[in-house]
């Protein structure tokens, strides 16, 4: 049974079916995101996680659908947000969603707030766009925002420029842009990566405050497996594209399946235990010109590796109640469901 935080709710927010997201290299289209499946519950934190190149941000573009024109494109599959099919939508409607319904905190947040305008009038760009709003009435929210999000002086910091402020203060001006409409569902790609450590820890009990008072749902993309047990609810686990594992956040961490996910939790440090050198996984995610198109994408790393491994795809299926992997080390209740069918 998952474990969920007090509020979480049972009922679909938005549901991924089989997305494919591919990019075009040399004229030719190669999946970035390949048949992903997962659902976002109400009032629910999912974390996805995963070395870099592992499609975690594709994914998130691809649900914004802020993928770039002529390089990036939805192959296939649908994204399912309260009943609507996004993968379907002209730019005209994702418009009226985005930043209203579905908000995103991107990585870096130097290069997502523009240099040459101020904090106020990009909180103010947000609002102007979603709602009847004089502009008397928009700064004084936009300065209510900043203050919610920890700023000191918001009437001062609503008149200066991105420059002007730490990287701690840019993100939670990046907060307050995201939430500025209370959307359902905030996407928070890596919010923490380039801040320091007590920074850090901030930013995330700041995120969980505004997830628990505004009720909304939260996708956070993310490398960190010490953000996910402190945030998270449920946990997916990707590699070069695909779902390898997902399950409620206690399962992962205490009897975690697939050997990608046991190498990725042994690869943090512990407290209590003395070692000269840090644990890691060899080898690199491969490129999207060099995929395996048959096999686990994972096998050439994976210190479990089976002579089939390089023979047949693993289905991602359930190992355990509400636990999926996919591995060809367990068998799975799709692999029972195919074996009694023949």
């Amino acid at each position: 049974m998952t474990v969920a935080r007090k509020g979480t709710s049972n009922e679909t927010l938005l549901e991924v079916k089989d997305l494919e997201t591919a990019f075009k290299i040399d004229g030719k289209y190669y999946n970035a995101v390949d048949r992903v499946s997962f659902n976002v519950k109400k009032r629910q934190i999912l974390g996805i996680v995963g070395e870099s190149g592992c499609g975690k941000s594709v994914m998130s573009l691809s649900v914004m659908r802020l993928l770039p024109k002529g390089i990036g494109e939805i192959k296939g599959g649908q994204i399912d947000f309260e009943g609507q099919d996004l993968a379907g939508k002209t730019e005209k409607d994702m418009l009226k969603l985005r930043g209203k319904d579905i908000s995103m905190i991107f990585q870096e947040p130097m290069t997502s707030l523009n240099p040459v305008f101020t904090i106020g009038y990009q909180i103010e760009e947000v609002l102007f766009n979603h709602l009847s709003i004089s502009k008397k009435e928009a700064r004084l929210k936009s300065i209510a925002l900043l203050k919610s999000v920890g700023i000191s002086r918001p009437d001062k910091i609503v008149d200066e420029y991105p420059h002007q402020l730490s990287g701690g203060m840019r993100q939670r001006v990046m907060i307050a842009i995201a939430i500025a409409l209370q959307p359902k569902l905030l996407i928070a790609d890596e919010p923490t990566t380039a801040l320091d450590v007590t920074v850090q820890a901030q930013i995330l009990e700041l995120l969980k405050e505004i997830q628990e008072v505004n009720e909304m749902s939260i996708i956070l993309i993310t490398h960190d497996l010490g953000v996910v047990a402190e945030m998270c609810d449920e946990v997916v686990v990707m590699y070069a594209g695909r779902i390898v594992e997902r399950a409620d956040v206690d399962t992962l961490f205490h009897n975690p399946k697939h050997p990608y996910t046991e190498l990725l939790l042994g690869a943090i440090p512990k407290m209590d235990e003395e070692v000269e050198t840090l644990s890691s996984i060899g080898g690199i995610v491969p490129s999207l010109k060099n995929m395996p198109e048959v096999g686990c994408r994972f096998a050439n790393r994976c210190p479990k590796a089976m002579e089939s491994c390089l023979q047949v795809t693993p289905a991602l299926g359930e190992v355990e109640a509400n636990h999926d992997v996919a591995c060809l080390l367990y068998e799975t209740s799709q692999q029972k469901e195919g074996a009694a069918a023949r």
